[in-house]
């Protein structure tokens, strides 16, 4: 189920046996957010992808967190993907490219993306130990492989260096958020769609 308005902004539902994810955004927003996923540290985490991408967010996920936190913080990623490309349309006028490098204390995060219509995921990151409090540190690449993939984006993220996970994945989610909120924006020299082929749509 989705809606689309033309302010680009879009909302989707998806349920299944183990989870019910409903993610609502608004790219032309003020960085607004109400994630609601059971999951405390991805509340933070996307909290911290609203504000620095400036993409109004609600998220609200009912998962099997009895199993564990894997399927919840997977769905939430993969709903976000698909609300991300919904509400960007056929893409017109944006800047398509996105990157940025940012510190976190000690650590530092390198992303850069591609709003393609085509997903490509590359996620060169070294935790140093395999859980953040109780959120295991590897599901943070699950979530952003599922973005990517369902946003048909190509999505590259590296950790050249840090110590805290906490600090990693933080600086993780920022600049993610920073080179979306890029790419996002719309240019005001081109209001076609940048491509030589004239789609983004794969």
């Amino acid at each position: 189920m989705a809606k689309q308005s033309s302010s680009r902004s879009a909302e989707i539902s998806r349920q299944t046996k183990e989870t019910r994810v409903k993610v609502s955004v608004n790219l032309d927003g003020s960085g607004k957010s109400a994630p609601e996923t059971g999951v405390g540290f991805l509340n933070h985490m996307l909290d911290l992808f609203a504000r620095h991408s400036l993409i109004d967010l609600t998220v609200k996920a009912e998962g099997d967190l009895d199993v564990d936190a894997h399927h919840t913080v997977e769905d939430v990623g993969i709903v976000l993907g698909q609300v991300l490309e919904k509400s960007l349309g056929d893409k017109r006028g944006i800047y398509r490219y996105g990157w940025a490098n940012l510190p976190m204390d000690e650590s530092m995060a390198q992303v850069a993306l591609d709003l393609s219509g085509r997903p490509a995921f590359v996620f060169k990151v070294n935790f140093t130990s395999g859980s953040i409090g109780d959120f295991p540190t590897e599901l943070v690449e699950e979530f952003f492989k599922a973005l990517a993939n369902s946003a048909k984006m190509n999505l590259h993220i590296t950790v050249p260096y840090g110590t805290n996970n906490h600090h990693i994945a933080e600086a993780i989610f920022k600049a993610t958020a920073r080179a979306l909120r890029q790419a996002i924006s719309l240019d005001p020299r081109n209001n076609d769609v940048p491509s030589t082929k004239g789609s983004l749509n794969g």
